[in-house]
């Protein structure tokens, strides 16, 4: 869909904005703004600010927030924050860097630096005096944070203005600003809610003496960080150092207090784990150097430091180049820059390590929710589409009712489309287009639907999804769409078979064709026929490709391969006999991969490639293909073993694969925890048939028993959720203070109200037939709610058990 170009006047009629008259230079500048206003009588006020490319804002002083929401040209959006507001004068200041770069946040080659605001009291605009400056002590190093962020802060702070941000600073040398319109879309409000800043005071957990000499801006700052000698002799001390440590992987700023000479220099380090017991501030994997850090020199005593652009990691040290006896730390604090507040959803399972397993996953999710759900804090803070749509989506919605990131990763990877219509596998900053993850989209766009019951959104995103279709059909031929359609991504270490199309590929485009015929039906827009019947198609070649392939051997099998074989079982393709081959073929691969098998080979890279590999992330697909037929106890063991490995040596996130040198928190690794929550507990939202309704199906294996909480989506409150194995059935309990209706196994039986405490009791039924080829994942669904999976019990002997049929207490 072609989208218009606004002029900056629409911005404008509703928001000014500014920036230096005369700035010195291009990029890498910060610039300095105070907004100050008088108000006569207390008032409640509506601030509402507007800034790129990276900005912190402070009310009188304190800190008021930081930005901007990460946004494309045609749609930007603005924050608005309520403040109680006293007689008197008021000022409002700003810090804003010109990144002048492409970031994986911001396009800032392409959106201008800006700042504004609008304060309205009393249903009135507050009039608005305007002054800025640019502030001379940052320097520009050319030295970037790495290739996907922007620039390192190198701030002399004996040439900045002394508490310039203060209400009563004298601003009468500063220039009024020049008012800027860039070309957007209309302004419009954030379409997510405020974001948390929590504040973290973490005492040193080691501290000392070193000795060794800071760098010159653009020499190898984080090699001269890391080399300093930390435990030096007494006659070679020539500075002093803390290291601490935030509990988890955390996106935050510092903020220090210290008392050192005029001149000292003060470098601020993070990393995600220790190297050689000390923080290393490099990036793994940033595909360029990297500077993981941040540089001050001080004007002298009692000074507080504080870093504008977020970093992340868990451990930080703090270098100062003065003799301990001359260095006084004052306070040392963290602002945590964060989405989400603690976990409405629960899980206790009976296991200690499940459950630590399954808070790791919130956590990591937490750490990777800022703005937008980012892939990880650390090495790029991207909104990836397949990151945030497949496991992103799954973990937010067992943890919270607020879904919203998810929603606005939807929307801007249909805003930042290709001009050929595919929609964007990473934007708005440094836009790149993933075929794999465009076809996820459209799988994603339906299941928000089912678990939020957003028509609106349907209907909003329908031509884009149709227009996605598009660069698809342009390069189908014989053999299904061809490799050249662009970079297809279907999991690190991924071997694909040396042919001009890939039949994961076409696996996840049948998935999406049938979901957008869905998709159509429920709008009722006509075209579902066209859609089915590329999807049938498409089904018939890969059906020809799987049976030339299986010989119903080992051999037959490993030509299918792990990521394929587990695609065609999600999508019904295999039946019977072969089914449960494949179902043993995926248990036999994953036992034979690290960390199963400690002689496997290691995902050590991106650019390693093997058969014999397993990721976080791909279990996100091929895990509740074995749970859904009698597996589940195999899948326990493993999220046991795998995470349980991920989470050894007090690591408190998620690694991105099964190898330590990529990055230690990344929350496309965290499927276990949407898993459990709804395997164990129980209970599915189904919020395309009705406001909180939910199905009830349990597949737990030989589990004896859980209990939980599983949230409202966008309302207050959750269902809470409790069994236990009693006498061959399960006792499952549901308690909630809102009604919800409660679609039980019977297939027949109408939806349940229930409000307070409801029992069901779920008994054992005979085996029924196998799920076979069923034509759609929404038929496999319906079936597998019939057909419960077998599982484990009494000296490991093997029973098959269908669904659970109920006897009920209210």
């Amino acid at each position: 869909m072609q989208h218009t170009t606004h002029t900056g006047g629409e911005v404008a009629s509703f928001m000014p904005l500014f920036w230096l008259g005369s700035p010195s230079r291009a990029f890498d500048l910060h610039a300095a703004f105070r907004a100050t206003f008088s108000l006569d009588q207390p008032a409640d006020a509506g601030i509402h600010v507007f800034g790129a490319h990276w900005f912190v804002a402070w009310l009188d002083g304190e800190f008021l927030t930081e930005g901007p929401a990460r946004f494309e040209m045609t749609h930007p959006e603005f924050e608005s924050i309520r403040v109680a507001l006293t007689p008197g004068w008021h000022c409002l200041a700003a810090q804003v860097h010109n990144e002048g770069i492409s970031t994986r946040i911001l396009d800032g080659g392409k959106i201008p630096p800006f700042f504004g605001c609008r304060i309205v009291a009393d249903h009135k605009d507050v009039p608005i005096s305007w002054k800025c400056a640019e502030l001379p002590g940052f320097a520009q190093t050319g030295v970037r944070i790495n290739g996907q962020l922007a620039w390192v802060e190198w701030d002399d702070t004996r040439k900045d203005p002394m508490g310039w941000a203060l209400t009563k600073h004298d601003d009468s040398d500063w220039q009024p600003p020049k008012t800027v319109s860039p070309p957007f879309g209309p302004l419009l409000p954030l379409s997510i809610a405020r974001l948390h800043y929590f504040r973290h005071t973490p005492e040193p957990c080691e501290s000392g003496a070193m000795s060794g000499d800071f760098n010159y801006k653009g020499e190898d700052l984080p090699w001269g960080f890391f080399r300093r000698d930390l435990y030096p002799e007494p006659s070679t001390v020539s500075g002093t150092w803390w290291r601490f440590d935030l509990g988890r992987v955390r996106l935050s700023r510092a903020l220090l207090r210290l008392d050192v000479p005029p001149g000292t220099e003060i470098e601020i380090g993070y990393a995600e784990n220790l190297i050689h017991k000390r923080v290393a501030p490099y990036i793994v994997l940033s595909c360029s150097t990297s500077s993981n850090m941040h540089h001050f020199v001080a004007r002298g005593g009692e000074q507080e430091f504080g870093t504008l652009t977020p970093l992340g990691g868990r451990f930080v040290e703090v270098h100062v180049n003065a003799h301990p006896d001359k260095v006084m730390l004052k306070h040392a604090g963290f602002i945590e820059r964060c989405y989400h507040d603690a976990p409405e959803g629960m899980l206790k399972s009976g296991s200690d390590t499940l459950d630590r397993i399954w808070t790791a996953g919130v956590e990591t999710l937490r750490a990777c929710a800022e703005d937008a759900l980012i892939d990880n804090p650390t090495r790029e803070r991207g909104q990836w589409t397949g990151d945030a749509v497949t496991v992103g989506l799954g973990i937010t919605s067992v943890a919270y009712s607020d879904c919203n990131l998810i929603k606005r990763a939807i929307r801007q990877s249909a805003w930042c489309a290709r001009k050929d219509g595919m929609i964007a596998g990473l934007n708005p900053g440094g836009c790149y287009y993933h075929p794999t993850y465009a076809l996820m989209w459209v799988t994603a766009v339906v299941e928000y639907h089912t678990l939020t019951g957003d028509r609106a959104l349907l209907e909003e995103m329908y031509d884009f999804a149709v227009q996605n279709l598009e660069p698809f059909l342009a390069v189908y031929g014989d053999s299904g769409v061809r490799n050249d359609i662009g970079h297809n991504f279907i999991d690190w270490g991924y071997l694909p078979e040396p042919a001009d199309s890939d039949m994961a590929v076409n696996m996840h485009f049948i998935e999406s064709m049938e979901n957008l015929a869905k998709w159509d039906e429920l709008l009722d827009r006509g075209n579902a026929p066209q859609f089915r019947d590329i999807a049938v198609r498409t089904r018939a070649l890969a059906g020809l490709w799987l049976n030339e392939r299986l010989d119903d051997t080992p051999a037959g099998w490993d030509r299918i391969g792990y990521h394929i074989a587990a695609l065609a079982l999600r999508l019904g393709f295999l039946s019977g006999d072969r089914a449960g081959q494949a179902v043993e073929f995926l248990k036999s691969h994953i036992l034979s991969c690290f960390p199963n098998n400690p002689d496997a080979p290691r995902l050590n890279s991106p650019e390693m490639r093997s058969r014999q590999l397993i990721t976080p992330y791909f279990a996100h697909y091929a895990f509740p293909e074995l749970i859904e037929r009698g597996e589940m106890d195999f899948v326990l063991g493993q999220y046991e073993k795998c995470w349980g490995w991920a989470l050894s040596e007090g690591r408190t996130t998620i690694v991105e694969v099964f190898d330590l040198n990529w990055t230690h928190c990344h929350q496309w690794a965290g499927c276990p925890t949407w898993q459990m929550s709804r395997y164990l507990l129980g209970l599915w939202p189904r919020y395309d048939l009705g406001r909180r309704h939910f199905e009830l199906r349990v597949v737990a294996g030989s589990w004896p028993g859980a209990c939980g909480s599983v949230p409202l989506p966008f309302e207050d409150g959750v269902v809470n959720v409790a069994w236990k194995r009693a006498n061959g059935a399960i006792e499952h309990t549901i308690e909630t203070e809102k009604p919800i209706w409660l679609h039980l196994p019977d297939a027949n039986a109408p939806a349940t109200c229930v409000e307070g405490r409801f029992t069901t009791t779920l008994v054992q039924q005979p085996q029924c037939s196998s799920l076979g080829a069923i034509a759609s994942r929404g038929a496999k669904r319906r079936a597998s709610r019939a057909c419960a999976a077998s599982f484990c019990i009494k000296r490991r002997l093997r029973r098959r058990w269908a669904g659970w049929s109920c006897r009920r207490s209210q």
